[in-house]
């Protein structure tokens, strides 16, 4: 999928929506826990309710790995679902790998030509090599973890170096001169916004995925505020407040509720800053 396909997307949806599809077995309404394929039944339910809302899908592989063969079974089935049913969406496998240049290659051609996911975070801490096998496939895409939401993000994220710059942004810095504005994409955390600008003025012409709007309290205005460019440049993630808006029988109408929610205020601040 191209950067301009993305875009277009977003702009006829007006939508820069993205649902995370963080499964969790426990989670799941009792009416489904009798189902012999509960998670993927949950899955296909949110998607159908969604889909008109959402530009992109992020299942977070480590809900699937952890239950085995079946779990990897439900990835499987879900991207194959979303891809058949839905393929004008972005899928990205959320497995933040990143390794030696041989194991990588063999993380890419899982994800990529294997589960024919569309696009797969990475952790940039081994550097370049370890980036690179994920660049050689074909409108696919790399998200660079730059700023996370987590707590632990201080411990060395946000490290001071001797320049003045804290360590995420020389990151930044350095992935983009490893590909351009059309294979490569950051993870920047809606928690802080202030933090989302300077990534901005690093990166102006590439895209950020943003986690943590909804239930881990990231503001959506601050983060479009901090974080829009002329072409959008933002796929802002949702998960537990849209997969668990309802534990009941509702929750699929429950879940494209609160999708329709952020749908309509990111339209809101689509029109605002005139970018349709």
């Amino acid at each position: 999928m191209t950067k301009a396909d993305i875009i277009a997307q977003i702009k006829r949806k007006r939508s820069f929506l993205c649902v995370g599809l963080d499964t969790d077995i426990k989670k799941i309404p009792d009416h489904l826990q009798k189902s012999n394929d509960a998670v993927f039944q949950f899955n296909k339910h949110i998607i159908d309710a969604t889909a008109k809302y959402c530009v992109a899908y992020k299942p977070n592989t480590a809900f699937y790995e952890s239950e085995g063969l079946e779990g990897w079974e439900n990835l499987e089935k879900t991207i194959h679902y979303i891809k058949t049913n839905y393929p004008q969406h972005l899928v990205i496998a959320d497995a933040k790998r990143g390794d030696i240049g041989n194991t990588s290659k063999r993380y890419a051609k899982a994800f990529f030509e294997k589960l024919n996911a569309d696009a797969i975070t990475v952790a940039p801490y081994m550097g370049f090599d370890s980036v690179e096998p994920f660049l050689g496939f074909d409108n696919k895409w790399v998200i660079l973890l730059s700023l996370t939401s987590n707590s632990g993000s201080e411990d060395f994220q946000q490290l001071s170096l001797k320049d003045g710059h804290s360590l995420f942004e020389t990151v930044v810095q350095k992935a983009t001169t490893w590909a351009a504005s059309n294979q490569l994409m950051f993870v920047t955390g809606a928690t802080k916004p202030e933090m989302i600008s300077k990534i901005r003025a690093l990166a102006p012409d590439y895209f950020f995925l943003v986690p943590g709007v909804g239930a881990q309290g990231g503001n959506l205005d601050a983060v479009a505020e901090a974080g829009l460019n002329n072409l959008i440049g933002l796929l802002v993630n949702a998960s537990r407040s849209i997969l668990y808006a309802s534990s009941g029988e509702d929750f699929a109408t429950a879940a494209a509720d609160e999708a329709s929610r952020l749908q309509k205020q990111m339209e809101i601040i689509l029109i605002k800053h005139q970018l349709i």
